[in-house]
């Protein structure tokens, strides 16, 4: 940015332009931050203040921090302009990465020949995420058995992970914490808010002179946000305080007193040299209780608290205790404050996914603790309940409501109850959105922290990042109250809302957190009012009139100093918001304001130009019908920065076999490693064909046959209902067609990076990178046709291909993707004139993905070989050509003694914990494969003498002749009591088509018996077409089944029923 002219200074003044520039979310308001500042009232975050503990009271900071978390980003500036820690010397910052063997560095220091003994006593730190805790647990474990000979040692840890498998992004995992601490024995302290943040990281390294310890806090949200802090210790304060608690404690002979026992007298003296109350547990709510929840984690302990003090004012008898220290986990202490009138206890337990969620036989690690505590605890019969919730569970006040009113007997009133823990009357909230690429995506930490100038206020701000949306989408709240407050969650009731474009209110639904009477404001630049109408929906326009919101438009257009500089308009966005959420700041801030971004005279004239450039409008409502769509209310948290548009392309290079060769021979010093499939991201094992044989006729359209895998001394193990992945391989036959017609050479050597992990690089030759590597006979998508365009020299077949990617070229790619199956070679044979290197085939091609296909054997049954039921995917294309699925074709070539590449994934698909369980199966083709092994293990169990429930069994295909799946195993299994009901669906043996569901319509009463009335699990395995019929007869059931209970009853919701009994995990699809 240029200096602008300050006109009103005089002839030829100029002011420098002040320009607010952010490092990092992760520090208040994003700035730098220097060491010597932290101390006294201040503004912090709790990341910045866990990393002041850990630089003044380490020897060596051990960081593990990935790209945008910057767990370390503050330790490393204060590194680099050599601020020294409390024992007089430059703390050691060491940033290293999350990997196999990531905790080698911080042992082989501890316990090197070199280390310097008269740095013994003094702590060493690691800070991290709970993402990279699987990989320090060996390290951690080698040291909990040498700690004796070690130095004290805490890893601060930020409960965040990313998430593959949901649409959460970002996680908030303890569990990785918990399990930790459990397995080796460490210590586990987690910070409450952010308050305590300072003072439960030093609690956390003085525990860690007993055992060596983790101290977790929220990594999401509370760890990031910038809040004012009154009494915040600085580095001197840190170091004397430490050495006076350890002092205090060092009296005790440590010979009899065991962890526990120094745990509590460590508190107290903790508590006596900060005047404070801590406790390992801490209860809030009702004096006498009758539902107690029990809770761990930062979020869950400041929401639990405010609802549970809410609550009891109200007179419901409910009460939280929130576990500060979980390992060593002192029951005496635990005992001394749960409530005597206690007749509930819940557990809000943390487990990995919904998986487990749904797994009735899977508890959280805190409802354990908790179990084994209150059993022996009551001479009366307390009940103790385990309420799971997954890590990508967001609390809010609401939430925490239900889970009160789930275990509340009075079931806190009418469902509607809502509970407020913030004064809105005291409390102003502001909220931001906009897309990361926005000239304005500063706004709202300048607003932030012009706020904060005012001593007499508390602010608050959080932020955060959604890069799946809208190309990037920022969201930043501000808080700005009277008092200090607690609200670790997102806005909800908005005073003023800035949308910063207008594609936000299209992919969100942002009125939602906007109150009634609040005010929004929205950028639209160059729109007229007639235009609104047409630019804003009708359900947004709906909301703003009966929410009463007034609307603001905000027009950079009208701002000639906007005009000639673009730059500027964060300036009007941070005036614009002023002008009408704290009008009384225009003229008494626009100082302070400009000290922080901009210069005086520019803000002084792009206020005067807010009189066009913000103008208030009345929006009509829309008469017509519409129906609503429903919006996300919130920000799928996924990024603490904004999205890089930049793309690296990886290096995909052609060498000689020297270069293999010298990696071979100098494996150290090239990095090289032997290992099975590198480039796969799973665990992968080589098992042998044990047995092929076809299932159906020859003579037969359809290739069904089973195959058996001997393990040999793999180690694979799998459970029942899992699936086996193949790693299949392309047809070599083919693949040295095309080697021949491209004109390749089948020895040279490519080193490819994995797509999986493109920090692994994978030496192969081009035959054997056709062979395993390059789905170079798979169907290709509209991004290869684009890539290919870019290479063709023919102008008629770069403009084909590029129209092809377009909407006039829809109906041919489709015709080409469904019924010409077009492959990658077919299309690079078709436009010859674009001749890609095989550098950039590579490149541009998408890589082979392994294939599941569920197990057909259980491993109790067959503990050395594992089974699949496989049918053969093969057709004619319009060409005469015979395709095949690459997979089954693979396999359906295999000869007895092939070896094969394979993985187990985990499935849906499991037993009921109870053997006594009923289990209802319906497979149609090779959706019985799974069944076979459910049967299987049953009859396992029931040779082992455990009695088991029904089995029913309902199974279909076309033709019992040939397509009879199995057929005297079941009978077998029928004849021998194991199978109850064997329910076969012919279509086509008869004129009138018999299908699955008419056969358990036949056995309804079989049915209701098994699923409901014993509480039977029910499983479906195979195309998708039948699930609605599938269901509409379980439905069915379940009406039928509630009138013979409650003849004068209602009509049940079934379709309800049938939500429920998924959620129970009682009714499992596994649908293709």
């Amino acid at each position: 940015m240029h200096n602008q002219p300050a006109e009103s200074a005089g002839p030829g003044a100029e002011q420098e332009y002040k320009t607010f520039t952010k490092q990092s979310s992760s520090l208040p308001f994003g700035e730098k931050l220097s060491y010597g500042s932290i101390g006294g009232p201040t503004y912090l975050t709790a990341q910045t203040l866990i990393q002041q503990v850990a630089y003044a009271l380490s020897d060596k900071v051990f960081a593990y921090s990935a790209e945008s978390f910057d767990l370390d980003v503050a330790i490393k500036s204060w590194q680099e302009q050599g601020e020294k820690n409390a024992f007089g010397y430059q703390t050691g910052v060491s940033s290293l990465e999350t990997r196999t063997g990531a905790g080698a560095i911080a042992l082989g220091y501890l316990f090197s020949k070199d280390f310097d003994l008269s740095k013994r006593h003094i702590p060493q730190s690691i800070v991290a995420s709970s993402s990279t805790l699987n990989y320090l647990r060996p390290a951690l474990d080698q040291l909990a058995l040498l700690y004796s000979v070690a130095n004290p040692v805490t890893a601060h840890i930020a409960a965040v992970d990313y998430s593959a498998t949901s649409n959460a992004g970002l996680v908030t995992d303890y569990v990785s914490s918990l399990t930790l601490a459990e397995d080796l024995g460490l210590g586990l302290v987690c910070s409450p808010s952010v308050f305590e943040t300072q003072h439960m990281a030093l609690f956390a390294t003085l525990l860690s002179s007993v055992i060596p310890t983790i101290h977790t806090y929220d990594g999401i949200s509370v760890g990031r946000e910038t809040a004012r802090l009154v009494d915040t210790l600085d580095q001197s304060r840190l170091h004397n305080s430490y050495q006076a608690v350890l002092k205090a404690v060092s009296e005790v002979d440590k010979k009899h007193s065991d962890n526990a026992g120094r745990l509590v007298r460590l508190l107290q003296a903790f508590n006596d040299e900060f005047g404070e109350d801590y406790r390992l547990f801490d209860y809030y709510g009702h004096e006498e209780p009758e539902s107690v929840l029990v809770v761990f984690g930062t979020v869950e302990a400041s929401l639990t608290a405010q609802v549970a003090n809410a609550l009891s004012k109200d007179g419901d008898k409910v009460g939280v205790i929130n576990v500060r220290v979980y390992r060593p986990f002192v029951e005496e202490a635990f005992l001394e404050v749960l409530p005597k009138s206690a007749q509930r206890i819940a557990v809000l337990g943390q487990v990995k996914d919904e998986a487990a969620v749904s797994d009735v036989a899977e508890y959280s690690r805190l409802y354990s603790d908790v179990l084994a505590a209150a059993q022996f605890a009551f001479d009366r019969n307390v009940q103790v309940t385990d309420i799971k919730y997954s890590r990508e569970q967001v609390w809010t006040p609401g939430s925490i409501l239900d889970v009160f009113r789930q275990i509340s007997e009075k079931k806190t009133d009418e469902e509607s109850r809502s509970v407020d823990i913030l004064n809105t009357a005291d409390v102003k909230q502001y909220t931001f959105w906009d897309l990361d690429e926005s000239s304005a995506a500063t706004a709202p930490a300048v607003v932030g922290k012009l706020l904060s100038s005012d001593s007499s206020k508390n602010v608050f701000v959080r932020e955060g990042h959604d890069n799946l949306a809208c190309g990037g989408v920022t969201r930043v709240d501000i808080r700005n109250a009277d008092y200090t407050i607690e609200a670790p969650y997102p806005v909800e009731q908005a005073d003023v809302a800035a949308i910063g474009d207008l594609s936000i209110i299209g992919a969100f639904d942002v009125l939602n957190s906007v109150k009634a009477d609040g005010s929004v404001i929205l950028q639209l630049p160059g729109v007229k009012d007639e235009d609104l109408e047409k630019k804003l929906s009708p359900a947004f326009r709906k909301t703003l009139v009966e929410k009463n919101i007034s609307l603001f438009i905000l027009d950079p257009t009208q701002s000639e100093t906007v005009v000639e500089e673009a730059t500027l308009t964060t300036c009007l966005c941070q005036l614009g918001f002023l002008k009408v959420a704290r009008p009384d700041l225009l003229s008494s801030h626009i100082s302070k304001l400009a000290a922080i971004n901009g210069t005086e005279q520019i803000c002084e004239k792009i206020v005067q130009q807010l009189e066009t450039a913000l103008r208030e409008v009345k929006v009509p409502t829309s008469e017509e019908d519409f129906e609503p769509i429903r919006l996300p209310t919130d920000i799928n948290v996924n990024s603490f920065a904004p999205f890089v548009r930049e793309e690296v392309e990886p290096p995909t290079l052609l060498k000689d076999w020297k270069i293999a060769a010298k990696g071979l021979a100098f494996k150290e010093a090239y990095g090289a490693q032997t290992v099975l499939r590198p480039e796969l991201g799973v665990k992968t094992s080589v098992v042998t064909v044990k047995e092929k044989r076809r299932l159906t006729p020859e003579n037969y359209d359809r290739n069904i046959f089973h195959i058996e895998f001997d393990l040999g001394n793999t180690g694979v193990t799998y459970a029942i209902g899992e699936a086996l992945g193949i790693h299949a391989e392309n047809d070599k036959t083919e693949v040295e067609e095309f080697i021949k017609w491209y004109g390749l050479n089948p020895d040279e050597i490519v080193e490819v990076p994995s797509r999986e992990d493109p920090d692994v690089l994978v030496n192969r030759t081009v035959y054997q990178s056709l062979i395993q590597n390059v789905d170079i006979f798979g169907r290709p998508g509209k991004k290869f046709y684009e890539d290919l365009g870019n290479f063709a020299s023919d102008e008629q077949e770069k403009l084909a291909l590029q129209t092809l990617c377009t909407g006039d070229g829809a109906s041919e790619f489709k015709r080409r993707a469904e019924v010409d199956t077009i492959t990658y070679a077919d299309l690079l044979l078709e436009f010859s004139s674009a001749h890609p290197s095989f550098h950039d085939i590579v490149r541009i091609v998408a890589p082979m993905k392994r294939r599941e296909y569920s197990i057909a054997s259980s491993q109790h049954v067959t503990p050395n070989s594992v089974s699949l039921c496989i049918v053969t995917v093969n057709w004619v294309d319009p060409k005469g050509r015979d395709r095949f699925g690459q997979a089954t074709r693979y396999l359906n070539g295999l000869k007895v003694g092939s070896h094969v590449t394979v993985s187990v994934k985990p499935s849906v698909m499991k037993l009921p914990p109870k053997t006594t369980a009923p289990i209802i199966m319906a497979g149609l083709g090779t959706g019985l494969a799974p069944f076979r092994a459910f049967v299987q293990e049953r009859a396992y169990q029931k040779q082992r003498g455990e009695e088991i429930g029904e089995v029913l069994l309902y199974m279909g295909s076309r033709h019992q002749r040939e397509e009879y799946l199995y057929g005297e195993e079941w009978e077998a299994y029928q004849d021998a009591g194991i199978i109850t009901l064997l329910g076969r669906a012919f279509s086509r043996d008869q004129p009138q088509k018999i299908y699955i569901q008419d056969r358990m319509r036949q056995s309804l009463s079989d049915i209701r018996r098994a699923y409901l009335q014993k509480e039977g699990s029910f499983y479906l395995c195979g195309p998708t077409w039948p699930v609605p019929d599938v269901t509409e007869v379980l439905q069915e059931a379940i009406e039928v089944e509630h009138k013979a209970q409650n003849p004068e009853a209602k009509k049940i919701n079934s379709r309800r029923e049938i939500e429920t009994l998924k959620d129970e995990g009682r009714y499992v699809l596994e649908v293709y």
